[in-house]
This record gives structure tokens, sequence and C-alpha cells, in this order.
């Protein structure tokens, strides 16, 4: 475990990056296809909209995000490609279990066990892609790794355009060994099962070499002291990245629903095109974004991910609230595209600006406290601000007015800190 160890070829390291990507895609469409098939899932289980949330958020998201630690920990202490090879297995039986289940109990506990399956992907993915490229051309893996999140929304969006399509006319399907089940049900299981074979891939995968920073060792209280020593640096970087979160979290648990309220757009039509953009504008921004930071890397500038990093959050805060200011439903849903580049760039550059500063020896735990800050802000404060708002403020009717204020709300502080957080950030990177 050293510095001094060679990276692996160009092309090892990126077949690595592509099932890493491959994998975050597959994660993504698993944890948020539920929020397109709650109509049918709801009339199947007789629900309330209480135990859809705990459904959607705690059962998923808490577990996710608890176990990042301990998982971050085992990420910087056995082989990477076996436990990123468990994690996506069991996710993916998770997800197809979902499909088999028969009450609300059982549903939950499914739920809960992709959230545990996911938790794994994210500190080990990025401390393998970290040992597999020199720093100078880390910008364009990490780009496309993160890309997987734009990639998996779309995919997971036009999936749910075609069963809810489907659903129309359809009220079973006949599987192989199954028999009989609802259209919502067989989607899970569509949706699941492919990732036993990425799965599998992780297993025939070398794994590089793991480079440790000079002096740095890789327990609990290392991580901590790592942090506590550069705790604005690091601060700085969880906040921006969280309030992005927020607000992703936010928009895509309710544009739907506010599109069909304001401008009376189906579901299935809002996921159709929203799915189509989100495939085009996603990966565009992210391959944009790692070839800027790449280039100013090359010309000398350090900090260049943390320079995208500020002005994409500036960015953030404005676009994000228009999409549902506007007059008409086209010019609302083209404004909501325009999110995604914001909220990429910010993904992106976040873990860039993440990744310059972090030991190596320590950065699966640090990653994973990353990925449980972000996380629990996401899914607590995002949708439940917007629907506390949405029902004692502006009222139900007005819930896009909600939705534009959370980036407001949750923007207004870190904006105002930005440039002591620039410091504390120029401090940390001039002692690497």
């Amino acid at each position: 475990m050293s510095d001094s160890a060679p990276y692996p070829s160009p092309r090892t390291g990126w077949t690595l990056t592509g099932l890493l990507t491959l994998a975050y895609i597959f994660s993504y469409i698993d944890r948020s296809i539920l929020g397109l098939l709650i109509g049918p899932i709801k009339a199947q289980f007789h629900l309330d909209d209480t135990k859809v949330g705990l459904l959607i958020g705690v059962a998923f998201g808490i577990f996710y995000a608890l176990l990042g630690p301990p998982l971050g920990w085992l990420a910087d202490h056995m082989k990477r490609t076996r436990l990123v090879a468990i994690g996506v297995a069991l996710w993916s039986l998770a997800t197809a279990a979902c499909g088999l289940t028969t009450s609300f109990a059982q549903l939950f506990i499914s739920r809960m066990f992709v959230g545990v399956g996911e938790a794994v992907l994210s500190p080990a993915a990025l401390s393998l892609i970290s040992d597999s490229f020199p720093e100078a051309r880390r910008g364009k893996p990490v780009a496309l790794y993160s890309t997987a999140l734009g990639l998996g929304s779309g995919v997971a969006a036009l999936t749910g355009a075609a069963v809810l399509t489907w659903a129309k006319d359809h009220t079973q399907i006949d599987l192989p060994l199954v028999g009989p089940v609802a259209p919502w049900s067989a989607t899970f299981i569509a949706v699941g099962l492919p990732g036993l074979a990425i799965a599998l891939g992780f297993l025939l995968l070398p794994e590089p070499a793991r480079r440790r920073s000079q002096g740095t060792d890789n327990s609990v209280a290392d991580a901590w002291r790592e942090i506590s020593k550069n705790w604005g640096a690091y601060f700085g970087i969880f906040l921006l990245a969280s309030v992005m979160t927020i607000i992703a979290y936010s928009q895509g648990g309710f544009a739907p629903e506010a599109f069909r309220r304001s401008f009376d757009w189906p579901t299935q039509k809002f996921a159709l095109f929203n799915g189509i953009s989100t495939l085009i504008v996603a990966p565009a921004t992210m391959a944009i974004t790692g070839l800027l930071n790449d280039r100013m890397g090359s010309r000398g500038k350090s900090d260049a991910a943390f320079v995208l990093l500020r002005w994409s959050f500036v960015a953030l805060i404005p676009i994000s609230a228009l999409p549902y200011l506007m007059p008409s439903a086209w010019l609302g849903f083209v404004a909501y595209a325009f999110t995604t580049v914001p909220i990429a760039m910010v993904t992106a550059t976040a873990m860039l600006s993440l990744l310059a500063i972090t030991p190596g020896a320590v950065r699966g735990q640090i990653i994973a406290l990353y990925y449980v800050v972000i996380s629990l802000s996401g899914l607590l404060l995002g949708p439940t601000t917007v629907g506390l708002l949405s029902t004692h403020v502006f009222g139900e009717a007005n819930l896009g007015f909600a939705i534009a204020s959370a980036p407001i709300v949750f923007g207004i502080v870190p904006l105002l800190l930005l440039g002591a957080i620039g410091r504390a950030y120029a401090r940390k990177l001039s002692r690497i």
C-alpha cells in the first residue's frame, strides 16, 4: 500500500470505471423506480401517503445513510471489487423481491435491503477510481461515474412512463417461474435481476493497488482527525452538496405531481419527456464538466474542481426555482430540464473537490460520511420541507411555489458562506 505503486493500465482503469458507472445507473433505477409506481402500489396495498413516504424516505434512506460509515471502513480494509459485488447482488435481489411482496411490511423490508446494498457502492467505487488514475487524469472518470445519476434517473423515468401506459390496458403479466403478477411487480423484477450479471463482473476484475498518503493510517480515529484538522474545507463541501441533494430530492419527488396540478400534465407524459431530456442533458453536462476540470488542472489550477463547484452552486439556486414560476407547461418543462445542468455539475465537482483534499488511506470512510450527510439532508429535509410549505404556507393547489421556495430557504446561507469556504479549501489544498 504505497503511492509509488504503478497505476493500472488505462484500459483496465476505464473498464473498471465503466462497470462501476453501470452499477451506479442500476442503483439509481432501483432506488427511484418506486416513485413512479406509487399509484398502483397504493391501490394494491390500500396505503395512505404517510406509508408511501415511509417507503420512499425512511425504509431506503435511513439504512442507506447510517450504514455508510461502517461500509466505508470496510472499503478501506478489504478487497473493494468483492465488496461492490456483494452490494450489487444484495440490492438487485432486494429490488426483485419488492415485486414479489404481498404486504406493506414485506415491501418495507425489501426497500430496506435495497438501501443496505446501495450503501456499499459509492465509498468503494470512488476509492477504486482514485487508485486507478493519477490525479491529473481523474476528472473524466469521476465525471463519467457521476453521469450515472442522470442516466439512471432518465431510464427510471422512461421505465415508469412505459409501465403507466401499459397498465392502462393490462391488469397482469405472466412471468416464467412466478406466474401472473401486476405490471408494477413485473417492473421491480425486470429492473432488479440484471444487476446480478453486473455483480459477477466485479469478481472478474483486478483490484488496483491501494494508495496511502505518507504518514496517514486508516483507522476511524485517523479519519476523524483528518476532518477535525480541516473542518472548514470538509464542512463547506458537505454543505454545498447537501443543499444540492435537498433540491434534487425535492424536485424528483414532487415535480411530476406539481406539473399535474399546475399544468394538468399526466404523470406518464411528464415521466416520458423528463426521461428523454435527462438522458440528453445529464451525460453532456458531466462530460463537459470533466473536460473543464482536467483542462484547468493541466494548466496548473489545482483548485479547478472547487472553482467549478462554486460557480455551479451559484447557478443552481435561481435556476432550480424557475420551472414552477413559468406561465405555461412547456416553458416550465424546458426550465425544469435545465435544472439538470447545475445539479449534475455540483454532483461531479463536489466529489472531485473532496477527492483532491482527502488522503487515500481514509478516503473510503470520509466518502461514506459525505454520503451519510447529503443523503440524510436530501431525504429528510427536502421532501419534508416542500410538503410543509405546500400544506401550511402556499396551499396544496400551489405545490409548485413550495418547490420553488426550497432552493431559497436552504441556499441563502451557503451562498453567503462561499468566500469563507473557499479560503478554508485553499488552506487545506496548500498543505497537500
